[in-house]
């Protein structure tokens, strides 16, 4: 990055819409940098305490770098959006809001980059709305279907909801441990901002219980659909992935039209944050191509 890039910051970026969902009124958050012909949105995971920024600033500007547009979804029940009780399918939901987003912000067309229920999401967007998407990046996540050879849920996910039931730094630190490989990479400050950001909104923890109460399959099994999916992907893996397996993603690139994949040896969950550098020069070479 050149030393005149501008300094994104959060804060600056934050922005909210009104959106309709089941009927009600919502406020729905979301951040916007950059200008560009062309528009890249971003979405997170399913983390306690995860938010568009969170999951992907160190993303953000080799992507304002090379001239996109970049939008961070909070997903209804993440962030500063609204809280919900999602009975339904959550990547669907997201789907909708996302539709909803683009539709206010009058765009057309968009990439789409999604992590873990960010991708299950991604993938339920396609399926919905194939001419508004032009490629997708799925990492950790695109279908909701069962891993082959690891039990399910997985030790991850099991973790995960441990940290929503009981949200104590033990039990974020326990999850985040196994979240990406090489933990000594999760500095204390990272953490405490994590447990910070998951205490600020008690709401989001209560009502993500009370969904999975409500429905205990939030993500859709979309692999009889994934044929339908004709946008170029380019899906990228962690081989150490204790959240997804990895064979997962193999059933998105064996399923598609048009998918790539790539997997990063030494990588967990969070290959957008662990592998930072070599992700973002792939992210931007596949985009251009």
């Amino acid at each position: 990055m050149s030393s005149q890039a501008p300094a994104f910051t959060e804060a600056s970026t934050s922005r909210f819409v009104r959106i309709t969902e089941d009927g009600r009124d919502m406020q729905l958050h979301y951040n916007d940098v950059g200008r560009g012909a062309e528009t890249v949105v971003m979405l997170h995971g399913s983390g306690p305490g995860a938010t568009g920024w969170a999951n992907f600033n160190r993303n953000v500007e080799p992507l304002v770098a090379a001239g996109y547009r970049v939008i961070l979804m909070d997903c209804l029940g993440w962030g500063k959006s609204d809280p919900i009780v999602c009975k339904g399918s959550r990547s669907e939901l997201n789907a909708r809001s996302l539709k909803s987003l683009l539709d206010a912000l009058d765009l057309a067309r968009v990439h789409i980059i999604g992590n873990s229920m960010g991708g299950h999401s991604a993938v339920a967007f396609a399926l919905a709305e194939p001419k508004r998407v032009g490629k997708l990046v799925l990492m950790g996540g695109g279908t909701g279907g069962p891993s082959q050879f690891v039990p399910m849920p997985t030790e991850g996910i099991k973790l995960l909801q441990g940290v929503y039931k009981e949200p104590t730094i033990e039990n974020l630190q326990r999850m985040m441990n196994i979240f990406v490989f090489d933990a000594k990479a999760l500095t204390e400050d990272l953490m405490k901002a994590r447990l910070d950001n998951i205490l600020a909104r008690r709401d989001h923890l209560e009502n993500f219980v009370a969904s999975l109460a409500a429905n205990p399959k939030q993500f859709n099994d979309f692999g009889p659909r994934l044929g339908e999916v004709s946008a170029p992907t380019l899906v990228i893996w962690g081989r150490d992935d204790r959240f997804v397996p990895m064979d997962v993603g193999l059933r998105l690139v064996a399923g598609m039209q048009n998918a790539d994949m790539h997997i990063f040896s030494r990588c967990g969950h969070w290959a957008q944050w662990e592998h930072a550098e070599k992700f973002n020069r792939m992210v931007v070479e596949f985009l251009g191509r």
